[in-house]
């Protein structure tokens, strides 16, 4: 068989694997949206450089919790999960520098407080009406502290 042939083989299963690789990503999304509540929402994994360490993901409530799947990532487990007893919101801000290409467009950045110290997040405004909503309808005696 001659080089040619080898090489479009291997670009042709390239491909396949890469469509296959989409496909799945929607099967998933549909998955995790099955029971509603889904949005965009970006995690701030590391923060020792301005602007960097934002991950791009879906955000799910489910109970008492917020969980978050990567946005390309095949596992159907949540990454992280946050327990609404132990955020506490902080404020907001609007994305500054290289964080407005590394987010989704509009998008607000939220700070909280949870137990392993600050946490930044990032979603829609409608998103954040949500979010508060959620954090309010907390068990009496919870408060929120908000700047």
């Amino acid at each position: 068989m001659p080089w040619w042939a080898w090489l479009l083989d291997a670009v042709g299963a390239l491909l396949l694997i890469a469509l296959l690789y989409g496909i799945a990503l929607v099967v998933r999304r549909r998955w995790i949206s099955r029971d509603g509540g889904t949005f965009e929402f970006s995690v701030r994994v590391r923060s020792e450089r301005a602007g960097r360490g934002w991950v791009l993901g879906v955000g799910r409530y489910s109970g008492d919790h917020l969980e978050w799947f990567r946005i390309f990532s095949l596992s159907p487990r949540p990454r992280l999960r946050f327990s609404r007893s132990d955020l506490e919101y902080v404020g907001r801000r609007d994305p500054e520098g290289a964080e407005s290409y590394s987010l989704y467009s509009g998008h607000t950045i939220v700070m909280c407080e949870c137990p392993n110290g600050p946490l930044e997040v990032a979603m829609s405004p409608e998103a954040l009406t949500g979010f508060l909503a959620w954090l309010e309808a907390a068990p009496p005696g919870r408060r929120i502290r908000r700047h």
